[in-house]
Protein backbone atom coordinates (compact mmCIF):
# COMPACT_ATOMS: atom_id res chain seq x y z
CA UNK A 1 0.00 0.00 0.00
CA UNK A 2 1.45 3.35 -1.02
CA UNK A 3 1.63 6.38 1.25
CA UNK A 4 -1.19 7.99 -0.72
CA UNK A 5 -3.34 4.88 -0.21
CA UNK A 6 -2.63 4.90 3.52
CA UNK A 7 -3.51 8.58 3.69
CA UNK A 8 -6.77 8.03 1.78
CA UNK A 9 -7.64 5.08 4.01
CA UNK A 10 -6.98 7.09 7.17
CA UNK A 11 -8.99 10.06 5.95
CA UNK A 12 -11.83 7.82 4.78
CA UNK A 13 -11.91 6.02 8.14
CA UNK A 14 -11.95 9.26 10.08
CA UNK A 15 -14.58 10.80 7.82
CA UNK A 16 -16.97 7.86 8.09
CA UNK A 17 -16.44 7.47 11.84
CA UNK A 18 -17.42 11.15 12.13
CA UNK A 19 -20.35 10.69 9.72
CA UNK A 20 -21.63 7.78 11.81
CA UNK A 21 -21.37 9.93 14.94
CA UNK A 22 -23.34 12.71 13.23
CA UNK A 23 -25.91 10.20 11.99
CA UNK A 24 -26.39 9.03 15.59
CA UNK A 25 -27.60 12.54 16.42
CA UNK A 26 -30.46 12.23 13.92
CA UNK A 27 -32.67 10.01 16.01
CA UNK A 28 -36.24 9.29 16.89
CA UNK A 29 -36.84 7.51 20.19
CA UNK A 30 -39.35 4.68 19.98
CA UNK A 31 -41.81 4.21 22.81
CA UNK A 32 -41.32 0.92 24.65
CA UNK A 33 -38.00 0.23 22.90
CA UNK A 34 -34.47 0.67 24.18
CA UNK A 35 -33.33 1.00 20.55
CA UNK A 36 -33.73 4.43 18.92
CA UNK A 37 -34.28 4.98 15.21
CA UNK A 38 -31.28 6.83 13.82
CA UNK A 39 -29.38 7.32 10.59
CA UNK A 40 -26.35 5.39 11.82
CA UNK A 41 -26.96 2.34 9.66
CA UNK A 42 -27.10 4.59 6.58
CA UNK A 43 -23.56 5.74 7.40
CA UNK A 44 -22.51 2.12 8.02
CA UNK A 45 -23.77 0.94 4.63
CA UNK A 46 -22.24 3.94 2.88
CA UNK A 47 -18.89 3.33 4.56
CA UNK A 48 -18.77 -0.17 3.10
CA UNK A 49 -20.06 0.78 -0.34
CA UNK A 50 -17.77 3.79 -0.73
CA UNK A 51 -14.65 2.74 1.17
CA UNK A 52 -14.66 -1.02 0.61
CA UNK A 53 -14.74 -3.86 3.09
CA UNK A 54 -11.55 -3.25 5.07
CA UNK A 55 -11.59 0.52 5.33
CA UNK A 56 -15.37 0.61 5.83
CA UNK A 57 -15.05 -1.85 8.72
CA UNK A 58 -12.09 0.13 10.08
CA UNK A 59 -14.16 3.32 10.09
CA UNK A 60 -16.86 1.64 12.16
CA UNK A 61 -14.32 0.09 14.54
CA UNK A 62 -12.87 3.57 15.03
CA UNK A 63 -16.38 4.91 15.73
CA UNK A 64 -16.91 2.22 18.40
CA UNK A 65 -13.48 2.83 19.94
CA UNK A 66 -14.06 6.57 20.22
CA UNK A 67 -17.46 5.95 21.83
CA UNK A 68 -16.09 3.30 24.18
CA UNK A 69 -13.36 5.71 25.29
CA UNK A 70 -15.98 8.23 26.38
CA UNK A 71 -16.72 10.60 23.52
CA UNK A 72 -20.50 11.09 23.25
CA UNK A 73 -20.88 9.71 19.72
CA UNK A 74 -23.62 7.15 20.26
CA UNK A 75 -27.34 7.88 19.90
CA UNK A 76 -28.62 10.32 22.47
CA UNK A 77 -25.10 11.57 23.13
CA UNK A 78 -24.29 8.38 25.02
CA UNK A 79 -20.74 7.16 25.50
CA UNK A 80 -18.72 4.53 27.26
CA UNK A 81 -18.30 0.79 27.45
CA UNK A 82 -21.62 0.43 29.25
CA UNK A 83 -23.38 1.43 26.01
CA UNK A 84 -21.58 -1.32 24.11
CA UNK A 85 -22.50 -3.80 26.82
CA UNK A 86 -26.09 -2.56 27.04
CA UNK A 87 -29.22 -3.38 25.09
CA UNK A 88 -28.08 -1.63 21.89
CA UNK A 89 -24.54 -3.01 22.03
CA UNK A 90 -25.20 -5.84 19.60
CA UNK A 91 -26.42 -3.43 16.95
CA UNK A 92 -23.40 -1.18 17.48
CA UNK A 93 -20.88 -4.01 17.40
CA UNK A 94 -22.57 -5.29 14.23
CA UNK A 95 -21.62 -2.06 12.44
CA UNK A 96 -18.11 -3.44 11.82
CA UNK A 97 -19.10 -6.67 10.03
CA UNK A 98 -22.03 -4.91 8.32
CA UNK A 99 -19.69 -2.32 6.76
CA UNK A 100 -17.31 -5.11 5.74
CA UNK A 101 -20.17 -7.07 4.22
CA UNK A 102 -21.43 -4.02 2.32
CA UNK A 103 -17.94 -3.38 1.00
CA UNK A 104 -17.37 -6.99 0.06
CA UNK A 105 -20.74 -7.46 -1.63
CA UNK A 106 -20.49 -4.09 -3.32
CA UNK A 107 -17.23 -5.16 -4.95
CA UNK A 108 -18.66 -8.50 -6.12
CA UNK A 109 -21.14 -7.11 -8.59
CA UNK A 110 -20.71 -7.95 -12.25
CA UNK A 111 -19.04 -5.42 -14.50
CA UNK A 112 -17.28 -2.23 -13.56
CA UNK A 113 -20.27 0.09 -13.23
CA UNK A 114 -22.05 -0.11 -9.90
CA UNK A 115 -25.74 -0.86 -10.31
CA UNK A 116 -28.45 0.70 -8.19
CA UNK A 117 -30.30 -2.59 -7.67
CA UNK A 118 -27.21 -4.48 -6.56
CA UNK A 119 -26.16 -1.69 -4.21
CA UNK A 120 -29.69 -1.66 -2.75
CA UNK A 121 -29.54 -5.42 -2.11
CA UNK A 122 -26.09 -4.96 -0.58
CA UNK A 123 -27.56 -2.37 1.79
CA UNK A 124 -30.33 -4.76 2.77
CA UNK A 125 -27.75 -7.48 3.40
CA UNK A 126 -25.75 -5.15 5.65
CA UNK A 127 -28.91 -4.24 7.59
CA UNK A 128 -29.70 -7.95 7.95
CA UNK A 129 -26.26 -8.42 9.52
CA UNK A 130 -26.98 -5.64 12.00
CA UNK A 131 -30.26 -7.32 12.96
CA UNK A 132 -28.60 -10.75 13.11
CA UNK A 133 -26.22 -9.56 15.83
CA UNK A 134 -28.38 -6.91 17.46
CA UNK A 135 -31.53 -8.94 18.08
CA UNK A 136 -30.00 -11.85 20.04
CA UNK A 137 -27.94 -9.37 22.08
CA UNK A 138 -31.06 -7.31 22.84
CA UNK A 139 -32.99 -10.43 23.81
CA UNK A 140 -30.32 -11.54 26.30
CA UNK A 141 -29.42 -8.15 27.79
CA UNK A 142 -32.99 -6.83 28.05
CA UNK A 143 -34.29 -10.26 29.10
CA UNK A 144 -37.03 -10.28 26.47
CA UNK A 145 -38.82 -13.12 24.77
CA UNK A 146 -38.65 -13.60 21.02
CA UNK A 147 -41.90 -11.74 20.27
CA UNK A 148 -40.95 -8.80 22.49
CA UNK A 149 -37.47 -8.65 20.97
CA UNK A 150 -38.86 -8.52 17.45
CA UNK A 151 -41.37 -5.86 18.48
CA UNK A 152 -38.76 -3.72 20.25
CA UNK A 153 -35.75 -4.26 18.01
CA UNK A 154 -36.81 -5.30 14.52
CA UNK A 155 -40.32 -4.64 13.25
CA UNK A 156 -40.32 -0.84 13.68
CA UNK A 157 -36.92 -0.64 11.97
CA UNK A 158 -37.67 -2.59 8.79
CA UNK A 159 -39.16 0.29 6.75
CA UNK A 160 -36.22 2.49 7.72
CA UNK A 161 -33.72 -0.23 6.78
CA UNK A 162 -35.30 -0.46 3.33
CA UNK A 163 -35.32 3.32 2.90
CA UNK A 164 -31.73 3.74 4.15
CA UNK A 165 -30.55 0.93 1.87
CA UNK A 166 -32.10 2.70 -1.09
CA UNK A 167 -30.63 6.08 -0.15
CA UNK A 168 -27.17 4.53 0.32
CA UNK A 169 -27.46 2.81 -3.06
CA UNK A 170 -28.52 6.04 -4.75
CA UNK A 171 -25.58 7.92 -3.22
CA UNK A 172 -23.04 5.19 -3.97
CA UNK A 173 -24.17 4.47 -7.52
CA UNK A 174 -22.37 6.66 -10.03
CA UNK A 175 -24.54 8.45 -12.51
CA UNK A 176 -23.67 8.86 -16.11
CA UNK A 177 -24.07 12.47 -17.06
CA UNK A 178 -24.56 13.12 -20.77
CA UNK A 179 -21.87 15.30 -22.27
CA UNK A 180 -22.65 18.96 -22.73
CA UNK A 181 -22.96 19.74 -26.40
Amino acid sequence: MSRADVKRAALGSLAFAALTALAARVELPLPLSPVPVSLQSLAVVLSGLLLGARIGALSQALYLLVGALGLPVFAGGAAGLDVLLGATGGYLVAFVPAAALAGWAGRREAGTARRLGWSFLTGLLAHAAIFALGLPWLMVVAELGIAETLEAGCTPFLPGAVAKSFVAAAIATPRRVPPIS
